[in-house]
């Protein structure tokens, strides 16, 4: 049977219950135990594919093609792994699939309630992933806040599955510094645990969100009021980077404490390799990248390519700054100051102008750039436009020469929902993206209604571009031969990079950025 830990959050969102769990994870790794993390939203979409990027943040890529929650770029990039779709429950998935049982008549007439056909819906996926998986410890992050109305049913399966197996509960909450009076406030954490146990869960573990570590007097508070001993009050403090959080937890023998209560095996490996990362995360800055977006009003918006800027400069030994710039805004004095660009995913025309603009300024003056999806097909228009094409995209609706067209099977769909061409497809390359990776064959993940229409390829060709990939007949890689570093892919790369092993096209870039 396998062991769970539980992550709830409280006081308010946004604490990081999802780098919690992934840090908690990465040093029960080092057990070498098998750690299988599941996310649980109370959102009622289906998944976060039809969510603006401003309202919610980057919608994540699976290897199988399932759209989650952006957590999941957390798990993977801290434990190396590939994640699945049912590791992520939302609502809409477990009331859909309620609903679709009860008109088949899989209840047999019974009255279909949220207790016990919701939450026995719930601890069924849950025990299905541990089952499938073959896992040593599931550990389920619950989504928002307690007391919100709609977790209650991940709470309440989570209370069943407390009293029937072994596990372990983590809360987090915020302990904000109130200057008027110069300390650490608990009476938020107090209120969120009694919340907590009013649904039935004594949490055995407290991590308290906070600009500083928690103080000595606010941890016995914490202890005394909440019911938990002092060691299993855990600081999670404001950090330079978010790698860090398992060397703090370290220190703080969180997977001790754990592993206590779970009766785990001993730690064999230590986490020095992480470690060492980390201290090139945190180093001089070696290049400045601008990542040239318009859904640049939220952080999360373009987080994994972020991330993999980052594993790649501290693969090259360096601190990486990225800042996402909204390329309608952005000055060519501005782009000087830049040691290489990005054009990063993204949907419709608005600012497609500005970031062409940002293109041709890289191609003429031999600017490294990395274009991403939506910044491939830009790439490949200004190009098209440079050799007089009056060139655009089948996505804009306007009058011109689609050399960007909607992928075949397209047409037709009228759900948004989980049909664009998403998860890993294989390319064959050729030119410097055969070199980068080292391969004749590359397979990465995708996103996308729309591709470069194969028609115009050989006209296209006739600038300077060169087309190194293919899926089939379908465009996968674009590149200029002679220019400093100029390449643009169809797929997210980003969304297999993690700090121990950078994606070789991020690495390149930064390469040549340095």
């Amino acid at each position: 049977m396998p062991k769970w830990i539980f992550v709830t959050g409280g006081v308010l969102s946004g604490l990081g219950k999802g780098l919690i769990s992934a840090s908690v994870s990465k040093l029960l790794q080092q057990r070498d135990l098998n750690i299988v993390p599941v996310k649980c939203d109370g959102y009622l979409n289906v998944d976060p594919g039809t969510m603006n990027p401003h309202e919610h943040g980057e919608v994540y890529v699976l290897e199988d093609g399932t759209e989650v929650d952006m957590d999941f770029g957390h798990y993977e990039r801290f434990l190396d792994i590939e994640g699945r779709g049912d590791w992520n429950l939302t609502s809409g998935k477990i009331f859909q699939s309620v609903i679709n049982k009860e008109r088949e008549g899989e209840y047999l007439g019974e009255t279909v309630q949220m207790i016990p056909h919701v939450t026995d819906e719930i601890k069924k996926r849950w025990e299905k992933v541990a089952g499938t998986e073959e896992a040593d410890i599931v550990i389920v992050e619950i989504g928002g806040t307690v007391g919100d109305m709609e977790n209650q049913f991940y709470l309440e399966a989570a209370r069943q599955i407390c009293n029937e197996e072994e596990s372990f509960l983590i809360h987090t909450t915020l302990v904000p510094y109130l200057e008027t009076t110069g300390e650490q406030k608990t009476k938020p954490t107090q209120h969120s645990v009694k919340k907590l146990q009013e649904a039935g869960l004594d949490p055995d573990m407290v991590v308290g969100r906070s600009k500083k570590p928690l103080d000595e007097s606010a941890v016995e508070k914490i202890s005394l009021f909440c019911d938990v001993p002092e060691k299993a009050v855990v600081s999670d403090p404001n950090l330079e980077s978010v790698y860090q959080l398992p060397l703090e937890f370290d220190e703080q023998n969180v997977d001790e404490i754990v592993a206590e209560k779970l009766d785990l095996p001993e730690r064999e490996n230590n986490i020095a390799e992480w470690e060492n990362r980390v201290q090139n995360l945190l180093g001089e800055t070696g290049a400045k990248i601008a990542i040239c977006g318009k859904y640049t009003e939220m952080d999360d918006s373009y987080a994994s390519v972020e991330e993999a800027l980052k594993h790649a400069g501290a693969a090259s030994n360096t601190s990486i700054q990225a800042d996402n710039i909204d390329a309608a805004e952005i000055t060519a004095e501005e782009l000087e100051e830049y040691d290489g660009i990005v054009i990063p995913g993204g949907f419709g025309k608005r600012g497609v102008e500005a970031k062409m603009e940002v293109i041709k300024y890289c191609r003429e003056n031999n600017v490294p750039i990395l274009g991403l999806c939506y910044g491939m097909q830009l790439m490949v228009i200004e190009q098209a436009r440079g050799l007089g094409i009056d060139a655009s995209s089948e996505e804009w609706g306007q009058d011109g020469v689609n050399v960007i067209a909607e992928l075949p099977g397209q047409k037709d769909i009228e759900e948004l929902g989980g049909t664009m061409r998403l998860g890993e497809f294989e390319a064959e390359v050729t030119g410097e993206v055969k070199d980068i990776y080292g391969s004749e064959k590359v397979s990465e993940r995708h996103r996308h209604r729309y591709e470069v229409d194969p028609e115009y390829i050989e006209k296209l060709e006739e600038g300077e571009i060169r087309f190194s990939g293919f899926h089939g007949d379908l465009p996968e890689f674009v590149e200029i031969k002679d220019h400093k570093f100029f390449v643009g892919t169809q797929a997210h790369p980003e969304f297999k990079s993690s700090l121990q092993n950078p994606n070789p096209l991020y690495k390149a870039f930064i390469e040549a950025c340095l």
